[in-house]
């Protein structure tokens, strides 16, 4: 895994996006078509803001949608989906998004799309991880072995204190206790990851998953395993490492 700190998060999300852009320019001009992962949350946000403004044929993009809660319209503010379509795919119109629909049968909705991403390798993820070193929604200890490509997980007490600590909801017992995620191995099997993570309050999962041991309990340290995974820091996210 390469590891890119810039100063702010600013400069982050420009190198972040900036790189992504390159894999997937390359993903068209190789396959005439890309497929790409998009996460959400506060860590996302200057990551889209950049890569919206990247020079790609982005009628060649297929997007698939990282996870999202169970039981919420579309119209909250917490959506994902709301997220998505007012950062990313109303700017860019993309060939094809495949959301998550959190308010579906939850176990048709991941089989769904698993069957959907199977015909469609990912060339490219978008991810960050959490504050309890989660990727996806996937919260310690995590599934490191399913072959589903979609799961329904429940969200510790940490992930839940996140968002509402993010803002995105106005009380803890408001924020959904089930979301349908994207699997680790699912995440695993894209040609590469671009992970962003700004902020000190990541700092020490950062740590986690940089020097920590490669485990279930430390969700986002998978992709240390990953043959092309960056990971993109600014200072404060990377104020707890020891080995840079």
């Amino acid at each position: 895994m390469e590891i890119v700190i810039s100063a702010t998060r600013q400069i982050l999300g420009k190198k972040a996006a900036s790189t992504g852009a390159g894999l997937i320019r390359k993903a068209i001009l190789e396959k005439g078509t890309a497929n790409i992962i998009l996460a959400t949350g506060a860590s996302q946000f200057e990551m889209l803001k950049e890569l919206v403004k990247e020079d790609i044929d982005w009628l060649r993009v297929r997007a698939f949608h990282l996870d999202e809660y169970i039981g919420i319209p579309e119209t909250h503010p917490a959506s994902f989906r709301k997220y998505l379509k007012e950062r990313f795919a109303d700017i860019v119109s993309p060939q094809e998004f495949n959301y998550i629909n959190g308010n579906a049968d939850a176990n048709e909705e991941c089989a769904r799309l698993g069957k959907l991403i199977r015909k469609h390798p990912v060339d490219v993820a978008f991810v960050g991880i959490g504050e309890n070193s989660h990727l996806a929604f996937n919260d310690p200890p995590a599934d490191f072995e399913t072959d589903d490509a979609y799961l329904v997980v429940k969200l510790d007490e940490e992930c839940r204190q996140q968002q509402l600590g993010e803002g995105w909801f106005p009380t803890l017992k408001d924020v959904p206790e089930k979301a349908i995620s994207m699997s680790i191995r699912q995440i695993m099997k894209s040609e590469a990851i671009i992970c962003t993570v700004p902020d000190l309050r990541k700092a020490i999962a950062v740590k986690k998953t940089v020097e920590g041991k490669i485990s279930p309990m430390i969700p986002a340290s998978v992709m240390r395993n990953h043959k092309a995974a960056w990971l993109f820091l600014d200072n404060d996210s990377a104020s707890s490492l020891s080995t840079l």
